[in-house]
């Protein structure tokens, strides 16, 4: 990457680490250890609340918007916001699971607040740092490091626990956190230059986004984009235990070489997003999401599929959702407002998890109605209108809509 500052790319990639490792520890590992504890499902199931918070960010975004005048200030934030979570998953480890119980579910939704904060902060963050021919790469950073974080969380986290056990497995945790900020302490550059653009958000400018021109197409795309995969994500795992699939080997072929593909595929994705830009890039990857769709299908109704058939579907799947995430949030860097940058970026990650809670619950009320078969060829005709809404909305287009009154090579001043 020659005349960019590439020092950038690790600052990213390592705060997008550090917040997905916990929240993938909460969601994928803690219940396993509840489980193997005896607790009932019922119990279990409280741990999904830990999730809200990523969903409820927007509220308050506005207040690390209007709260920040250079990028040091959003340093400033993130620092505060990633202590204050490594502090209270180190408290969490003071307590027992079985005893405190409510009062660890408590403060793990403290620490998700926190996380979502950071995610804030470092979405605007990324924006400003980032020229626009860098968004690709810089995204694929941020694609990487969440799939980084949930094999680290998923699985790595669950060894040490094995070994070590709930204490040592939260100091550990937090101080993985605290590690990652490091790259972040050393990048010095450009963190005076200046972020404000004369406007104060507040909660009732948040409808001003939607209010923006032509706006609601791109939100429609948002909507319906992972429409074609969604599905069966959220069904994949179950869809494995019904071919006889134990949790071993569902835990390899869905976790760890699943996501894998995805972090490899994020990266790649950075580099296709900066050589064609992002509007073709979603339309290419779209077609990834069509050949997952068409894949499961055609497997599910020849049969038994081999391990192999099921690696290969698996290696579409989680190709398609890689890539996607990387051109998707590219888009989304580029339809915020000035002085807005991290309540509107929050505003349309949102939207996606909301369109993937729907569709995945809806997924499986399908599946039980119609089976896999009529589940898989119903998400390859979802990706194909998603395809047809894309093309007909032309999101390329809106840009010029926004208003971007900030120059891409405003120098620093000063070190901060």
């Amino acid at each position: 990457m020659p005349n960019t500052d590439w020092k950038k790319y690790p600052v990213l990639f390592n705060l997008y680490i550090a917040q997905a490792v916990p929240m993938s520890f909460f969601t994928t590992v803690v219940p396993v250890i509840m489980r193997q504890e005896n607790y009932s499902l019922e119990a279990i199931g409280m741990l999904q609340l830990v999730k809200l918070p990523w969903v409820l960010k927007f509220l308050w975004a506005p207040i690390v918007d209007n709260n920040t005048s250079s990028l040091g200030h959003f340093k400033r934030w993130i620092y505060v916001s990633e202590f204050f979570y490594a502090g209270i998953i180190l408290a969490i480890g003071f307590f027992s699971l079985q005893v405190n119980f409510s009062l660890i579910v408590v403060l793990m939704l403290l620490a998700v607040i926190a996380s979502a904060t950071q995610d804030i902060a470092t979405d605007a963050f990324a924006i400003h740092i980032l020229k626009k021919k860098e968004r690709g790469y810089g995204n694929s950073m941020q694609s990487a490091g969440g799939f980084a974080g949930h094999l680290i969380g998923s699985g790595v986290l669950l060894v040490v626990y094995y070994y070590l056990g709930w204490f040592f497995l939260l100091f550990f945790l937090a101080v993985f956190v605290l590690l990652a900020l490091i790259p972040l302490a050393f990048y010095r550059k450009a963190c005076d230059k200046p972020v404000v653009h004369g406007v104060r958000v507040n909660l009732a400018d948040i409808t001003g986004f939607f209010r923006v021109p032509g706006m609601y197409k791109w939100i429609i795309i948002l909507f319906f984009y992972y429409s074609g995969l969604m599905g069966i994500m959220a069904m994949l795992k179950p869809y494995l235990v019904d071919l006889n699939y134990n949790a071993k080997d569902i835990g390899l072929m869905a976790g760890i070489f699943g996501t894998g593909i995805a972090l490899v595929a994020s990266i790649f994705a950075g580099f296709i997003v900066k050589k064609i830009g992002y509007a073709k890039s979603l339309r290419y990857f779209l077609g990834l999401s069509l050949l997952a769709g068409i894949y499961f299908y055609v497997m599910s109704i020849s049969g038994e599929p081999t391990t192999v058939a099921v690696y290969a579907g698996i290696f579409l799947l989680w190709l398609a959702y890689g890539a996607s995430m990387v051109a998707v949030y590219t888009a989304a860097m580029d339809m915020v407002r000035p002085g807005r940058e991290g309540t509107d970026f929050t505003l349309q990650i949102v939207i996606t998890h909301l369109s993937g809670l729907v569709l995945g619950v809806m997924s499986g009320k399908f599946a039980d109605s119609f089976g896999y078969d009529g589940l898989f060829l119903t998400q390859a005709l979802l990706s194909i209108v998603a395809f047809g809404l894309l093309m007909l909305l032309k999101p390329d287009l809106l840009r010029k809509h926004v208003e971007n009154e900030v120059s891409e090579n405003v120098e620093p001043k000063a070190k901060c």
